[in-house]
């Protein structure tokens, strides 16, 4: 690879160590400056990353180097619109943290304001990207199942505050267990089904109030203001059908992550929010087959979409983690949202295609280990 990409990271939260781990290892990227309300936490960020890596007092002042091409953005699920909105004018390419905006008409402007400018938004998960789902993919283009009828996705959990210790923007509109945990699980089916053309829904939450579970505020009490258990009926423009299940109020279950059944087998597909697991085959004996990993990339961490946005910019080939796929996908979870509280099906009007497999055997996208 050529010049390396210079990004600039702002938001030192908890995910942005996951995305460090892997952003030293890649000799695609350069990581030029960091920044966070809590300078201390930059500060720390920018000790775990190689070479001089600056810390800037102000997101307006990362934005304002010469030396930052393309900015991470992993501010809270609420600024993500405002801050990738500043980041493209100021003429830096966008990786964003999911979900891609708050509101379908922020994403409308991230998507005009892109093409006007020539630049690249990518947005997470780029889980999809890893070799659990793309094998997955794989089998199902290859006819492994014959035509897909039918999906389930389930993730269910009894609440984030139990680890987290400042759950509550989980619970405030723009959280809630869709929002949050839905991104992962409907980009795969996208890739794996197509794009959704209508949705139905129903939603409900199982209290006011939660309690804080660790950290320095354990057992801090704080209102719940979002549904915390969504279930969904997808409508696949290729005409398949998924069932889907998204719940903060589930003390344990026995559940896939996301089973497809076809004609001719069923895939039992690995959680969406991993970038390996096996992926399983079942034909008519009833067996399971576990599937060689066939396709993705390898080793998965975060921060593979953003080493594929730099190595598309790199190649002049579209990017995988893109844009359009986060807006449909957003469309998608209001649409689901709107349908619970409104009741009846709804169409999905933010359309996009089926997205680009990552090409090939399974690719190795990382320098070294």
């Amino acid at each position: 690879m050529g010049k390396p990409l210079n990004v600039g990271v702002i938001g030192a939260g908890a995910i942005s160590g996951a995305y460090a781990a892997t952003l030293k290892d890649l000799d695609g990227l350069r990581v030029a400056a960091v920044t966070d309300l809590d300078r201390a936490r930059a500060e720390r960020l920018a000790g775990t990353l190689p070479g001089e890596v600056a810390v800037a007092g102000t997101a307006d002042a990362l934005l304002a180097r010469d030396d930052v091409d393309a900015v991470l953005n992993l501010t809270l699920p609420a600024v993500h619109a405002t801050v990738s909105l500043a980041a493209l004018r100021a003429g830096k390419h966008v990786y964003s943290e999911k979900p891609l905006a708050a509101r379908r008409e922020e994403a409308d402007v991230l998507l005009a304001e892109s093409r006007a400018r020539g630049l690249r938004v990518g947005c997470a998960p780029d889980t999809v990207l890893g070799t659990g789902i793309q094998t997955a993919r794989r089998a199902v283009d290859d006819g492994e199942i014959g035509t897909p009828v039918a999906a389930t996705a389930f993730m269910t959990t009894a609440g984030h505050e139990r680890w987290h210790p400042d759950p509550e923007f989980y619970y405030r509109p723009g959280g809630g267990p869709l929002l949050d945990m839905g991104p992962y699980y409907l980009s795969a089916l996208v890739h794996l089904l197509g794009p959704v053309a209508r949705v139905a829904g129903a939603a409900s939450r199982s209290r006011a109030e939660r309690l804080i579970g660790s950290g320095p505020r354990a057992g801090t009490r704080f209102p719940v203001e979002v549904d915390t258990h969504v279930t969904g009926l997808l409508h696949h423009v290729g005409g398949a059908v998924t069932t889907l299940v998204m719940s903060f109020d589930i003390q344990a279950a026995r559940l896939p992550s996301i089973e497809v059944y076809g004609t001719t087998g069923t895939l039992s597909v690995p959680d969406p929010n991993t970038f390996d697991g096996i992926t399983s085959l079942s034909r008519d004996t009833g067996e399971w087959e576990p599937l060689p990993a066939s396709a993705g990339y390898r080793p998965g961490a975060r921060g593979a979409g953003l080493a594929d946005l730099a190595d598309a910019l790199a190649t002049g080939r579209p990017h995988l983690a893109s844009a359009e796929l986060a807006a449909h996908v957003l469309d998608v979870m209001l649409t689901l949202l709107g349908a619970a509280e409104h009741g009846g099906t709804l169409p999905v009007t933010r359309a996009t295609g089926r997205p680009d497999a990552v090409p090939g055997p399974v690719t190795t996208f990382r320098s070294a280990d």
